[in-house]
């Protein structure tokens, strides 16, 4: 259980970095040179990471549901971007990041770890990473503030509807958790969908499942017995 979970939240780590290093690389690239200076273009979870935000609650999420929940974060300068069509880029790098993850791993375990370790721990973690991934993309598209999603249309809105959205907009996730937790059909659906994509990646989703009962497992084992 402890290699599942240790596997989990390293990679889970690099690929929160990645993430935000591609919000960071295209913000550079659409003008806002402060990225540098900030050090969001040197792979260093320090410098995206929140304690609440990065790790404890991407964390709990996993144990409560095993949906991939954004953690990091880059504060890009808008204003310095060279248009709305930049900003809608460096909004979408992010999860385009973790797009390029789910390849690499579903050939993994397509290749090698499904092929010759059909059961081992390596083989349900990194299913269980795929799904993760799967999922922060799935997650962070949808359009409500502050995820990826709503980023990426917010500079074609009118005025007004920005007006209009933004006095909800510091609630956006905790909204999105309400409603992913207690309207069942909502997240039925989400997973749905998630295990689609595996199965179309030739990933047995059951593999990935199985891989989040051991990561919740080892988590249980930390708590105190009654």
């Amino acid at each position: 259980m402890f290699s599942v979970f240790l596997v989990v939240v390293v990679v889970w780590v690099f690929s929160v970095c990645l993430h935000e290093f591609g919000h960071a690389y295209t913000a550079l690239k659409g003008g806002d040179y402060t990225v540098v200076e900030k050090g969001y273009l040197s792979m260093n979870p320090l410098k995206y990471a929140h304690p609440v935000l990065s790790v404890l609650l991407p964390v709990l999420f996993m144990a409560m549901g095993g949906i991939g929940l954004p953690g990091g974060a880059v504060y890009i300068e808008k204003h310095l971007l060279r248009s709305r069509a930049w900003d809608t880029r460096v909004s979408l790098a992010g999860p385009l990041m973790n797009l390029f993850l789910v390849v690499i791993i579903a050939l993994l375990l397509r290749l090698v770890l499904i092929p010759h370790f059909p059961e081992n721990s390596l083989t349900y973690a990194f299913a269980f990473l795929l799904q993760l991934q799967i999922s922060a993309i799935l997650f962070n598209l949808i359009p409500v503030p502050p995820l990826d999603g709503y980023q990426a249309i917010e500079p074609w809105l009118p005025i007004e509807w920005k007006e209009a959205i933004r006095p909800i907009a510091a609630n956006g996730m905790f909204i999105l958790f309400i409603i992913f937790w207690y309207v069942e059909p909502v997240n039925n659906a989400f997973w749905s969908a998630i295990f689609f994509v595996s199965d179309q990646l030739g990933i047995e989703p059951y593999l990935g499942y199985h891989g989040f009962e051991l990561f919740r497992e080892f988590l249980h084992s930390l708590l105190p017995k009654p």
